[in-house]
């Protein structure tokens, strides 16, 4: 075998996937079953690829990427959006499954994403339960928010949708209650977490379930990935204003709560929230950067291993 890097692309659909090689006339469709698995494991064995590289597919990446892992061959699952703007910027418009696995090699030769392993399966069922919660909340606020323009006869369906969405929340949470029963880390975790003020039971199942990366990334790091580093809008002369994007929403979602919270009840929340707003920033601006401390907090007390110090921080 060439010792020359190899990078694959792999295109995942719910019955199949197609498989490409970077800068080589090499392609193969597969079944995205057991079987489909384990044929192309062999032949991906044999070429021992310096990295794969597939997009989030809403879960149907999860099996293969899994048995990627688990034979030490290094994938990373990437947002599709990254994917289609490489495509674009590259000049391909065209779109079909063998198109996208090579622009996905090419992505993978060009941009190098990190390799990370992918959760197991007890541990992605969770992260699906707490997406899935989040999705909820998300609905019901909307429904609410319908409610207050609705019409006589349509009030009691929309009062109906929002309690039965209540009742599949309060399932959900038994449920990841359910699986973190017996877990000693999360215990650990969730004790450390909910000496801070403002970050209860809720939040603390959430940051452990949806953010495993908490502790071990720098605190730029861990902002991106949840979505709470402020990205410049700036050219030339221009300064366009901060904004965040991205990230993961379940996790976003719970912090935004702990903020709301600590506004009133974290000192060091508190005081920076009020010092943002006799600045003139808005409401919803001053909230965010509160998010944006918290998380901040939060992973350096995982990190070090220690407790909530208003005064040390």
């Amino acid at each position: 075998m060439s010792t020359d890097k190899v990078y694959v692309g792999i295109d995942v659909a719910q019955d199949s996937f197609v498989v490409a090689v970077y800068d080589q006339p090499v392609h193969w469709t597969d079944q995205n079953n057991a079987s489909g698995i384990a044929q192309t494991i062999a032949r991906l064995e044999e070429i021992r690829p310096t990295l794969v590289v597939m997009e989030a597919t809403g879960g149907l990446e999860h099996g293969l990427a899994q048995m990627l892992a688990a034979v030490e061959i290094p994938v990373a699952v990437v947002n599709p959006a990254r994917i289609r703007s490489f495509a674009k910027a590259m000049g391909r418009l065209a779109k079909t499954d063998p198109i996208d696995a090579v622009v996905i090699a090419h992505f993978a030769q060009a941009l190098k994403p990190s390799a990370r392993i992918p959760a197991l399966a007890d541990a992605q069922e969770r992260k699906d339960l707490l997406a899935r919660r989040n999705q909820l909340m998300g609905m019901i606020s909307a429904e609410k928010n319908r409610l207050h323009r609705a019409s006589a006869p349509i009030r009691p369906t929309i009062k109906a949708h929002v309690e039965w969405m209540q009742e599949q929340i309060v399932q959900i949470d038994n449920e990841l209650d359910k699986k973190l029963a017996n877990d000693k880390d999360y215990q650990a975790r969730a004790q450390q977490l909910r000496t801070v003020k403002g970050v209860g039971p809720v939040v603390a199942r959430a940051l452990y379930v949806g953010l495993p990366e908490l502790g071990h990334l720098s605190g730029k790091q861990i902002s991106a990935l949840v979505g709470l580093a402020p990205i410049n809008r700036d050219s030339g002369k221009f300064s366009g204003k901060r904004f965040v994007s991205g990230g993961r929403s379940a996790v976003r979602t719970a912090l935004y709560m702990a903020a709301l919270v600590g506004t009133r009840w974290n000192p060091v929340i508190k005081a920076l929230y009020k010092h943002l707003l006799k600045a003139g920033k808005c409401k919803m601006v001053a909230l965010t950067a509160c998010m944006h401390k918290l998380l901040l907090i939060l992973n350096a007390m995982v990190r070090d291993g220690t407790f909530w110090q208003p005064a040390a921080t």
